[in-house]
Protein backbone atom coordinates (compact mmCIF):
# COMPACT_ATOMS: atom_id res chain seq x y z
CA UNK A 1 0.00 0.00 0.00
CA UNK A 2 1.24 3.09 -0.65
CA UNK A 3 2.34 6.06 2.10
CA UNK A 4 -0.87 7.91 2.84
CA UNK A 5 1.30 10.94 2.37
CA UNK A 6 1.35 10.04 -1.17
CA UNK A 7 -1.82 9.14 -1.55
CA UNK A 8 -3.09 12.80 -0.40
CA UNK A 9 0.07 14.14 -2.74
CA UNK A 10 -1.08 12.09 -5.75
CA UNK A 11 -4.62 13.15 -5.53
CA UNK A 12 -3.01 16.49 -5.54
CA UNK A 13 -2.00 16.58 -8.99
CA UNK A 14 -5.02 14.77 -10.32
CA UNK A 15 -7.16 17.33 -9.03
CA UNK A 16 -4.97 20.23 -10.57
CA UNK A 17 -4.79 18.48 -13.71
CA UNK A 18 -8.71 18.24 -13.47
CA UNK A 19 -8.51 22.03 -12.86
CA UNK A 20 -6.26 22.73 -15.74
CA UNK A 21 -8.99 21.62 -17.97
CA UNK A 22 -11.85 22.85 -16.49
CA UNK A 23 -10.09 26.41 -16.09
CA UNK A 24 -8.34 26.44 -19.74
CA UNK A 25 -5.08 25.49 -18.42
CA UNK A 26 -5.16 28.05 -15.33
CA UNK A 27 -4.13 26.04 -12.00
CA UNK A 28 -6.09 26.53 -8.74
CA UNK A 29 -4.04 26.32 -5.52
CA UNK A 30 -5.30 23.44 -3.31
CA UNK A 31 -4.66 23.46 0.34
CA UNK A 32 -4.86 19.62 1.48
CA UNK A 33 -5.57 19.09 5.03
CA UNK A 34 -3.12 16.90 6.55
CA UNK A 35 -4.95 13.00 7.54
CA UNK A 36 -6.73 12.56 10.63
CA UNK A 37 -4.32 11.78 14.06
CA UNK A 38 -4.79 8.39 15.75
CA UNK A 39 -2.90 9.04 18.78
CA UNK A 40 -4.08 5.36 19.99
CA UNK A 41 -2.38 4.16 16.81
CA UNK A 42 0.94 6.08 16.72
CA UNK A 43 1.50 5.30 20.74
CA UNK A 44 2.05 1.35 19.00
CA UNK A 45 5.56 2.61 17.93
CA UNK A 46 6.53 2.84 22.18
CA UNK A 47 9.19 -0.02 22.22
CA UNK A 48 9.95 -0.63 18.43
CA UNK A 49 13.77 -0.91 18.49
CA UNK A 50 16.44 -0.87 15.05
CA UNK A 51 20.06 -1.75 15.75
CA UNK A 52 22.61 -0.04 13.25
CA UNK A 53 26.26 -1.43 13.42
CA UNK A 54 29.40 0.69 11.91
CA UNK A 55 33.08 1.00 11.50
CA UNK A 56 33.83 4.57 12.77
CA UNK A 57 35.99 5.76 9.95
CA UNK A 58 38.39 8.92 10.60
CA UNK A 59 37.24 10.74 7.26
CA UNK A 60 33.36 12.34 8.71
CA UNK A 61 35.28 13.46 12.32
CA UNK A 62 38.25 15.33 9.77
CA UNK A 63 35.27 16.77 7.55
CA UNK A 64 33.83 18.34 10.22
CA UNK A 65 36.69 20.23 11.83
CA UNK A 66 37.46 21.14 8.28
CA UNK A 67 33.49 23.02 8.66
CA UNK A 68 33.82 24.67 11.29
CA UNK A 69 37.24 25.93 11.05
CA UNK A 70 39.41 23.72 13.79
CA UNK A 71 42.85 23.51 13.14
CA UNK A 72 45.16 20.36 14.48
CA UNK A 73 46.19 16.98 14.08
CA UNK A 74 43.96 14.85 11.40
CA UNK A 75 42.03 12.13 13.21
CA UNK A 76 42.85 8.64 12.85
CA UNK A 77 42.25 5.30 13.79
CA UNK A 78 43.91 5.85 16.95
CA UNK A 79 42.10 9.39 18.00
CA UNK A 80 39.08 9.66 20.13
CA UNK A 81 35.71 10.82 18.23
CA UNK A 82 34.86 14.59 20.64
CA UNK A 83 31.23 14.41 22.03
CA UNK A 84 28.52 14.59 19.88
CA UNK A 85 30.13 13.89 16.44
CA UNK A 86 28.66 10.70 16.75
CA UNK A 87 25.80 12.02 15.24
CA UNK A 88 27.91 11.67 11.61
CA UNK A 89 27.43 8.39 12.57
CA UNK A 90 24.83 5.33 11.73
CA UNK A 91 23.53 7.24 9.70
CA UNK A 92 20.31 5.15 7.04
CA UNK A 93 20.57 6.25 3.70
CA UNK A 94 17.02 6.50 2.83
CA UNK A 95 15.80 5.58 -1.10
CA UNK A 96 15.37 9.03 -2.67
CA UNK A 97 12.19 7.56 -3.92
CA UNK A 98 10.38 7.33 -0.61
CA UNK A 99 11.95 10.41 0.43
CA UNK A 100 8.50 12.70 1.48
CA UNK A 101 7.38 16.61 0.44
CA UNK A 102 9.89 17.53 3.37
CA UNK A 103 13.08 16.20 1.97
CA UNK A 104 12.74 13.57 4.80
CA UNK A 105 12.33 9.81 4.97
CA UNK A 106 8.32 8.77 4.55
CA UNK A 107 7.05 8.34 7.62
CA UNK A 108 6.50 4.98 9.30
CA UNK A 109 9.25 3.17 9.62
CA UNK A 110 11.05 2.92 12.92
CA UNK A 111 9.20 6.70 13.74
CA UNK A 112 6.27 6.81 13.90
CA UNK A 113 4.25 8.47 10.73
CA UNK A 114 2.55 11.77 13.05
CA UNK A 115 0.50 13.71 10.61
CA UNK A 116 1.60 16.81 10.75
CA UNK A 117 4.38 18.77 8.48
CA UNK A 118 6.80 20.36 10.54
CA UNK A 119 9.40 18.52 12.31
CA UNK A 120 12.18 19.97 14.69
CA UNK A 121 14.53 18.35 17.29
CA UNK A 122 13.55 20.06 19.91
CA UNK A 123 15.71 18.78 22.93
CA UNK A 124 18.88 16.32 23.73
CA UNK A 125 20.09 14.55 27.14
CA UNK A 126 23.16 12.83 26.92
CA UNK A 127 25.82 11.06 29.41
CA UNK A 128 29.06 10.22 27.61
CA UNK A 129 30.26 7.11 30.03
CA UNK A 130 33.29 5.39 28.03
CA UNK A 131 35.23 7.20 24.56
CA UNK A 132 34.44 6.39 21.20
CA UNK A 133 37.30 5.13 19.57
CA UNK A 134 37.62 5.69 16.00
CA UNK A 135 38.77 2.57 13.90
CA UNK A 136 36.23 0.16 16.18
CA UNK A 137 33.03 -1.50 15.14
CA UNK A 138 30.40 0.20 17.24
CA UNK A 139 26.53 -0.63 17.43
CA UNK A 140 23.52 1.99 18.44
CA UNK A 141 20.48 0.50 19.59
CA UNK A 142 17.78 2.73 19.44
CA UNK A 143 13.84 2.63 20.92
CA UNK A 144 11.02 4.61 20.92
CA UNK A 145 10.35 5.54 24.48
CA UNK A 146 7.33 7.50 24.32
CA UNK A 147 4.77 9.62 21.90
CA UNK A 148 2.76 12.10 23.70
CA UNK A 149 0.10 14.44 21.97
CA UNK A 150 -0.20 18.50 23.34
CA UNK A 151 -1.57 21.77 22.71
CA UNK A 152 0.62 24.83 22.53
CA UNK A 153 0.40 28.38 21.30
CA UNK A 154 1.22 27.28 17.65
CA UNK A 155 -1.69 24.80 17.62
CA UNK A 156 -1.12 21.01 17.87
CA UNK A 157 2.05 19.45 19.31
CA UNK A 158 3.75 15.83 19.35
CA UNK A 159 6.49 14.74 21.14
CA UNK A 160 8.40 11.81 20.26
CA UNK A 161 11.36 10.67 22.70
CA UNK A 162 13.88 7.80 21.31
CA UNK A 163 16.50 6.68 22.83
CA UNK A 164 19.67 5.67 21.39
CA UNK A 165 22.58 3.68 23.50
CA UNK A 166 25.69 3.30 21.60
CA UNK A 167 27.62 0.42 22.50
CA UNK A 168 31.60 -0.90 22.35
CA UNK A 169 30.37 -4.56 23.22
CA UNK A 170 28.65 -4.90 26.06
CA UNK A 171 29.44 -0.99 27.47
CA UNK A 172 27.62 1.91 26.60
CA UNK A 173 29.56 4.85 25.10
CA UNK A 174 26.98 6.94 24.57
CA UNK A 175 23.17 7.18 26.61
CA UNK A 176 21.16 9.69 24.96
CA UNK A 177 17.57 10.52 24.83
CA UNK A 178 15.88 12.83 21.96
CA UNK A 179 12.82 14.80 21.96
CA UNK A 180 11.14 15.32 18.28
CA UNK A 181 8.57 17.83 17.54
CA UNK A 182 6.18 17.93 15.21
CA UNK A 183 4.03 20.80 14.97
CA UNK A 184 1.24 22.18 12.52
CA UNK A 185 1.69 24.08 9.90
CA UNK A 186 2.10 27.80 10.01
CA UNK A 187 -1.27 29.86 10.28
CA UNK A 188 -1.12 33.12 7.40
CA UNK A 189 -0.81 36.00 9.77
CA UNK A 190 -0.65 34.49 13.49
CA UNK A 191 1.35 36.62 15.90
CA UNK A 192 4.28 34.64 16.46
CA UNK A 193 5.21 33.46 20.26
CA UNK A 194 7.37 36.52 22.30
CA UNK A 195 10.57 35.52 22.11
CA UNK A 196 12.78 34.59 25.40
CA UNK A 197 15.83 37.15 25.91
CA UNK A 198 19.14 35.81 26.10
CA UNK A 199 21.90 36.83 28.95
CA UNK A 200 23.67 39.65 27.78
CA UNK A 201 27.16 38.83 29.64
CA UNK A 202 29.13 35.56 29.46
CA UNK A 203 32.72 34.78 30.13
CA UNK A 204 33.42 33.58 26.66
CA UNK A 205 31.69 33.78 23.39
CA UNK A 206 32.12 33.61 19.61
CA UNK A 207 30.22 34.69 16.68
CA UNK A 208 28.95 32.87 13.89
CA UNK A 209 27.71 34.11 10.16
CA UNK A 210 25.89 31.36 9.06
CA UNK A 211 25.36 30.82 5.47
CA UNK A 212 24.04 28.24 2.63
CA UNK A 213 27.97 26.49 2.35
CA UNK A 214 27.83 25.81 6.23
CA UNK A 215 24.39 24.15 6.20
CA UNK A 216 24.98 22.33 2.94
CA UNK A 217 28.04 20.65 4.29
CA UNK A 218 26.17 19.83 7.77
CA UNK A 219 23.50 18.09 6.27
CA UNK A 220 25.60 16.25 4.21
CA UNK A 221 27.91 14.88 7.14
CA UNK A 222 25.04 14.00 8.45
CA UNK A 223 23.03 12.65 5.62
CA UNK A 224 20.13 15.28 6.32
CA UNK A 225 17.94 15.51 3.46
CA UNK A 226 15.47 18.25 5.14
CA UNK A 227 14.64 20.81 3.15
CA UNK A 228 14.23 23.41 5.07
CA UNK A 229 18.39 23.58 5.48
CA UNK A 230 19.40 24.37 1.96
CA UNK A 231 15.76 24.90 -0.29
CA UNK A 232 15.06 28.70 0.31
CA UNK A 233 11.85 28.57 -1.57
CA UNK A 234 10.45 25.75 0.03
CA UNK A 235 11.64 27.27 3.57
CA UNK A 236 9.53 30.55 2.16
CA UNK A 237 6.74 29.01 0.81
CA UNK A 238 6.19 25.50 2.26
CA UNK A 239 7.12 25.94 6.08
CA UNK A 240 6.66 30.47 6.55
CA UNK A 241 10.11 30.75 7.32
CA UNK A 242 11.98 33.68 6.62
CA UNK A 243 15.16 31.65 5.24
CA UNK A 244 17.43 28.57 5.87
CA UNK A 245 17.04 27.01 9.02
CA UNK A 246 20.62 26.65 11.12
CA UNK A 247 20.27 22.72 12.20
CA UNK A 248 19.41 22.09 16.08
CA UNK A 249 22.08 19.49 16.00
CA UNK A 250 24.65 22.03 14.69
CA UNK A 251 23.72 24.81 17.10
CA UNK A 252 24.14 22.17 19.78
CA UNK A 253 27.38 20.90 18.47
CA UNK A 254 28.87 24.99 18.12
CA UNK A 255 28.08 24.95 21.79
CA UNK A 256 29.72 22.14 23.34
CA UNK A 257 32.83 23.09 20.16
CA UNK A 258 32.99 26.42 22.03
CA UNK A 259 33.35 24.81 25.86
CA UNK A 260 35.74 22.59 24.20
CA UNK A 261 37.93 25.57 22.39
CA UNK A 262 37.85 26.47 26.38
CA UNK A 263 39.01 23.59 28.18
CA UNK A 264 40.69 21.15 25.27
CA UNK A 265 41.81 18.40 28.41
CA UNK A 266 38.15 18.74 30.02
CA UNK A 267 35.77 15.20 30.08
CA UNK A 268 32.99 16.30 29.35
CA UNK A 269 30.47 13.47 30.95
CA UNK A 270 26.97 14.99 30.55
CA UNK A 271 25.89 17.55 28.00
CA UNK A 272 21.90 18.62 28.24
CA UNK A 273 20.20 21.41 25.42
CA UNK A 274 16.97 23.06 25.10
CA UNK A 275 16.26 24.70 21.59
CA UNK A 276 14.01 28.13 22.23
CA UNK A 277 13.54 29.51 18.82
CA UNK A 278 14.96 29.16 15.42
CA UNK A 279 17.96 30.83 13.77
CA UNK A 280 18.15 31.45 10.23
CA UNK A 281 21.18 32.20 7.75
CA UNK A 282 20.03 35.99 7.51
CA UNK A 283 21.65 37.21 10.29
CA UNK A 284 24.63 36.12 12.39
CA UNK A 285 24.46 34.71 16.00
CA UNK A 286 26.49 34.70 19.26
CA UNK A 287 27.26 31.67 21.29
CA UNK A 288 27.96 32.18 25.13
CA UNK A 289 28.96 30.10 28.56
CA UNK A 290 30.09 30.79 31.99
CA UNK A 291 30.80 28.22 34.67
CA UNK A 292 27.62 27.53 36.92
CA UNK A 293 28.34 28.37 40.52
CA UNK A 294 26.77 25.11 41.71
CA UNK A 295 29.22 22.45 40.38
CA UNK A 296 31.55 21.53 37.99
CA UNK A 297 29.23 22.64 34.77
CA UNK A 298 28.74 25.26 32.58
CA UNK A 299 25.68 26.95 31.13
CA UNK A 300 25.93 27.31 27.69
CA UNK A 301 23.34 29.17 25.20
CA UNK A 302 22.99 30.47 21.20
CA UNK A 303 21.96 34.26 21.10
CA UNK A 304 20.04 35.15 17.63
CA UNK A 305 20.71 38.94 16.38
CA UNK A 306 17.60 40.34 18.06
CA UNK A 307 19.06 39.33 21.35
CA UNK A 308 16.15 36.53 21.82
CA UNK A 309 17.31 33.09 23.00
CA UNK A 310 17.55 30.18 20.26
CA UNK A 311 19.01 27.53 22.46
CA UNK A 312 19.92 26.92 26.30
CA UNK A 313 22.59 23.80 27.49
CA UNK A 314 24.61 22.79 30.44
CA UNK A 315 27.88 20.70 30.09
CA UNK A 316 29.42 18.86 33.56
CA UNK A 317 33.07 18.37 33.61
CA UNK A 318 34.66 15.32 35.08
Amino acid sequence: MAPLRSVYMNAALIICEFSKRKTGGRVQRIKLREPEMDIADLQTWIGRSEVVEERVAPFPANALAATLDRVGPAFDDTSVLPPLWHWLHFLKPGLLSRAGPDGHPTRGGFIPPVPLPRRMWASGDLEFTAPIEIGTVLRRVSTIEDVIRKSGRSGELVFVTVRHQILNGDSICVNERQDIVYREPPVPGATAPEPLAAPERSAFSRTIQPDPVLLQRYSALTFNSHRIHFDRDYCLHNEGYPGLVVHGPLLATLLLDLLRQQYPDANITTFSFRAAAPIFDLHAFSLHGEPDETGPSFRLWARRHDGSLAMRATATLA
